[in-house]
């Protein structure tokens, strides 16, 4: 006969004291409570944190005019609609959103990011990739949406792009009224241009002969020389954006040849007028050892440099000799000699101020077709190494270094020409040795860098080469290899953390660091297998002490913003087919183990998470061959294999570090079924993975841990770092919006008769961290 005996749920030791035991009611409802509450605030932030409210624009409520859109006048209701949705969806949710939005909307729709501009409404992008989420298109909260058919408004063609944002300016033209109680001499009017159009084109819309156009610097409007500077002839061919229009910028048309007596009287002030800076000041600097003499030298902007350089010479009482051996040099505000132009220039072609102080040098001036450039030996850029030279704009890159190292008194070939960057740093080289200055787009008052070593020929490559260790943030960091870490202390290592500017908060243990040493250049040509390059590599001197076995157990990277970014596999193809060039930068990473990865082989970098905790052990390169598919149930599958586990008894995600988040790697039919979408092909080298060389995956071991949760401390608090961000954008986005509606009231209350004062920014601090990189 068989038994069976009744089990029992175990109770609470009060439970098991008390049989009518039981949890209070009152107990029950504060905890229902603190539950809602939690949901409500949950609900809260995702909605603060994901939510959009974008501003749609209707086409059928605009006209174009005046250079852009307008809302039509006959038209008395709002004229933008406001809709609220999760940056999370696709474009393909927004479109079908605001279709659902205008139900009355007929043909196709378009949608185009805006931008209110003071001319009026301007698109300036259509959206496109319907695939991709709003927040990867970075859209953002507030942004203007212009909804239309994507050819015209109102049966016109309408400007689009960037380039072609327009420009609200302020024309001011003299005027025939000498009245002087008026006070009115000149007539403001405003017009709108297309950014891209050239600045000569405002004689021909204004019907107004081609004469001076003079750009006010402030936001006052007095007719006075600190005010206003002349726009030279050559720079009418440039575009509005080209030469620095902005909106709410004032112009002032002359004719040309009643330019002096046009501004007599300006406003009834003739004691600041334009008119009363006649002159221009001359310093002499020929004689470093006498006191420096100055006189001022009667001149018009139509004034030919030579011109006032003969008159300053007989002024200051100097030797004729100069008259063939001197030239003139503007000086600026802060005291800072400016490179000569040629002579043959008036006042206003130079670009020059009437009453501007002028410096009378030793040497000659260029000519037109000559280049005034400075140079130094190397790369310290102090003013007392500096050196100058004029030479054609026509000579080659060789001729040109060439005359340098005679003037330096250097000797030897093995030299070679860099440009000064942006950032005052030595820059590419000069590689098209027999190309000429004019056609690599040096100009007047560049600096050129004499840098030792000579370049390599032709088809030949100076290829950078960076030893590469990572160093995984995920896990516990992992101790890197005696050769490695003694090599490490040897060299310069440049130390990247990819989201520094997120962690200066933070604890230094959640940042991430990719260690990079710079171990010297390799000079390979371009016909060259990648063996070759690996194989000279190892023969640098920072290499000597270390052994490798072969090329094999060494991988190559391209490196891409101070980070791996494409890998290098095939070490028989040839260099030019991996288009690697002269500013291309390779880094090798040492491995345990000879590898060969085929052209269908993906290296992924897989991390186990540890049971009970949210952190990750130690990264593992993982192969995976894609030839025959690329999908999540493949992966699942060979990861499985990988650590001995069943499919069914892991969870896999890709890391997105510059985001901080995971993505779970789900089959599509997970994915279309709770979506009810329209089932695609799979790949996971398309969105929304977009999975590459190099990816990092976590790995979850059902069995000992059933949290799918994927997120380490380091991804809040990267996250909250971004929150912070983000929010601060907003707020200086809105403070931005603010002082554009100040300015445009304080252009509204002069166009009234009112003086506004010019509202000043707030001051922040500005850090600025500059790596090593020599």
């Amino acid at each position: 006969m068989l038994f069976y005996r009744k089990t029992q749920l175990q109770r609470p030791p009060e439970a098991q004291a008390n049989p009518r035991y039981k949890v209070p009611s009152h107990l029950l409802w504060e905890t229902e409570l603190a539950n809602r509450e939690l949901q409500k605030k949950r609900a809260d932030y995702d909605s603060e944190v994901n939510n959009l409210t974008l501003h749609l624009h209707l086409s059928s409520c605009y006209e174009f005019s005046n250079g852009a859109l307008h809302p039509t006048s006959y038209r008395t209701e709002s004229y933008t609609l406001d809709l609220t949705i999760d940056k999370r969806k696709t474009l393909s949710d927004l479109r079908l959103s605001v279709f659902q939005l205008l139900e009355f909307w007929e043909g196709d729709l378009v949608l185009s990011l805006a931008k209110l501009v003071p001319a009026g409404l301007h698109v300036c992008q259509t959206l496109e990739g319907d695939e991709l989420t709003l927040h990867e298109i970075e859209m953002t909260d507030g942004e203007d949406i212009f909804v239309w058919n994507g050819m015209e408004v109102g049966g016109i063609r309408i400007p689009t792009g960037n380039d072609t944002i327009p420009i609200l300016l302020n024309i001011l033209q003299l005027t025939d009224n000498n009245d002087e109680e008026k006070m009115q001499p000149f007539v403001e009017t405003c017009h709108v241009f297309p950014s891209n159009a050239k600045v000569g084109t405002i004689f021909t819309a204004l019907a107004f002969p081609v004469g001076i156009i003079l750009l006010n610097t402030t936001c006052s409007r007095a007719i006075q020389l600190e005010n206003w500077t002349v726009i030279p002839k050559e720079n009418l061919e440039k575009t509005f954006k080209e030469q620095g229009l902005k909106d709410g910028n004032s112009l002032l048309i002359l004719d040309s040849s009643s330019y002096n007596q046009s501004l007599s009287m300006a406003g009834g002030r003739p004691a600041n007028s334009l008119s009363n800076f006649n002159w221009m000041q001359v310093r002499n600097l020929c004689q470093a050892d006498s006191e420096e003499e100055q006189v001022k030298v009667s001149a018009t902007i139509e004034t030919l440099l030579l011109d006032i350089r003969i008159r300053a010479i007989k002024e200051l009482g100097l030797q004729e000799e100069l008259v063939n051996n001197s030239c003139l040099r503007l000086i600026d505000r802060s005291g800072q000699l400016l490179p000569p132009v040629p002579e043959n220039y008036t006042v206003a072609e130079a670009a020059m101020e009437m009453g501007s102080l002028l410096g009378l040098c030793r040497g000659k001036a260029p000519t037109s077709s000559q280049l005034f450039l400075f140079f130094t030996v190397g790369c310290d850029f102090e003013s007392s190494l500096m050196k100058e030279i004029i030479v054609e704009q026509t000579i080659s890159v060789s001729e040109c270094l060439k005359m340098m190292l005679e003037k330096a008194d250097l000797q030897g070939d093995s030299w070679h020409l860099r440009k000064m960057d942006w950032c005052f740093e030595a820059g590419e080289p000069l590689s098209e040795e027999d190309a000429c200055l004019g056609d690599l787009m040096i100009y007047s008052g560049d600096t050129l860098i004499l840098s030792e070593g000579k370049l390599p020929p032709k088809g030949f490559l100076k290829v950078p080469i960076w030893w590469y260790h990572p160093s995984f943030p995920l896990g516990y960091q992992v101790d890197p290899p005696d050769q490695v870490d003694h090599m490490t202390h040897q060299m310069d290592t440049l130390r990247v953390t990819p989201e520094e500017n997120l962690y200066k908060e933070a604890p230094e243990v959640f940042q991430p660091e990719i260690l990079f040493t710079f171990v010297g250049d390799v000079e390979i040509s371009e016909e060259a297998s990648l063996l070759d390059l690996k194989s000279q590599a190892m023969v640098l001197p920072s290499f000597l002490d270390f052994s490798f076995p072969s090329a094999d157990f060494l991988r190559a990277w391209t490196m891409e913003s101070k980070r791996p970014g494409r890998l290098l596999r095939n070490n028989q193809q040839q260099l030019k087919e991996y288009k690697i060039g002269g500013r291309t930068q390779i880094c090798i990473e040492p491995l345990q183990e000879g590898e060969n990865l085929g052209p269908t082989d993906m290296l992924l970098r897989t991390q186990m998470g540890i049971p009970g905790e949210r952190a990750y052990f130690a990264p593992v390169d993982f192969v995976w061959d894609i030839e025959e598919e690329c999908t999540a149930l493949s992966l699942r599958q060979a990861v499985a294999v990988h650590y001995g586990l069943s499919v069914d008894h892991i969870e896999i995600a890709k890391y997105f570090s510059e985001k901080f988040e995971w993505m779970p790697i789900a089959s599509w039919d997970q994915q279309f079924s709770k979506k009810k979408k329209k089932k695609k092909q799979e790949n996971l080298l398309m969105a929304p993975y977009y999975l590459k060389d190099g990816d990092i995956i976590g790995v979850k071991n059902l069995l000992v841990d059933d949290n799918k949760d994927f997120s380490t401390l380091r991804d809040d608090i990267g996250r909250e770092s971004q929150m912070k961000l983000f929010m601060g954008k907003r707020k200086r986005r809105q403070a931005v919006q603010l002082q554009n509606i100040d300015h445009l009231e304080c252009h509204e209350n002069e166009v009234e008769g009112h003086l506004c004062e010019k509202p000043h920014r707030s001051e922040e601090g500005l850090s600025i961290n500059v790596g090593v990189f020599r």
